[in-house]
């Protein structure tokens, strides 16, 4: 399975018809880490969703300095191929959740509930538009691409 693939179930999942989604936000927002995708709640608080294609992939993760950790984040998942389900359970962080995926039109699977950081803020107007900015240059990025 493809990592696009994977993000277009998982922003499907979360529907973006209630929630802003935006996926490979780097920069821009409290210097927050890259994320594969962000979810970000009507009530402002955000979740990521970090999507993990192969094991050498899943077992790499643990080298990344931020450890998937940021108080603009509430909730932290990992979304994985059916297959990395065991290996994956091994190696994410505790208090992450897992999703795993079947196939490219299957509904993403929830295997393990994620623990909430209680240190979590909630997200100001003026990050949220931020944030919807940076979807909006992925839109025209992609655009470009496809043309």
């Amino acid at each position: 399975m493809r990592t696009l693939e994977m993000e277009i179930a998982l922003m499907q999942f979360f529907n973006v018809r209630q929630n802003l989604i935006v996926p490979n936000v780097s920069w821009g927002i409290a210097n927050l880490h890259e994320c594969d995708i962000l979810v970000l709640t009507d009530s402002n608080y955000a979740a990521e969703i970090e999507i993990k294609i192969s094991k050498t992939d899943l077992l790499n993760d643990k080298n990344k300095k931020h450890g998937h950790y940021h108080n603009h984040i509430a909730r932290l998942f990992f979304a994985v191929p059916e297959e990395l389900k065991d290996i994956a359970l091994e190696v994410i962080p505790d208090r992450a959740g897992l999703y795993t995926i079947k196939h490219s039109k299957a509904k993403p699977k929830l295997v393990k509930k994620c623990v909430r950081n209680k240190n979590a803020i909630r997200w100001t107007n003026k990050e949220r538009l931020k944030l919807a900015h940076l979807g909006t240059m992925r839109i025209l990025n992609l655009k470009r691409k496809l043309l």
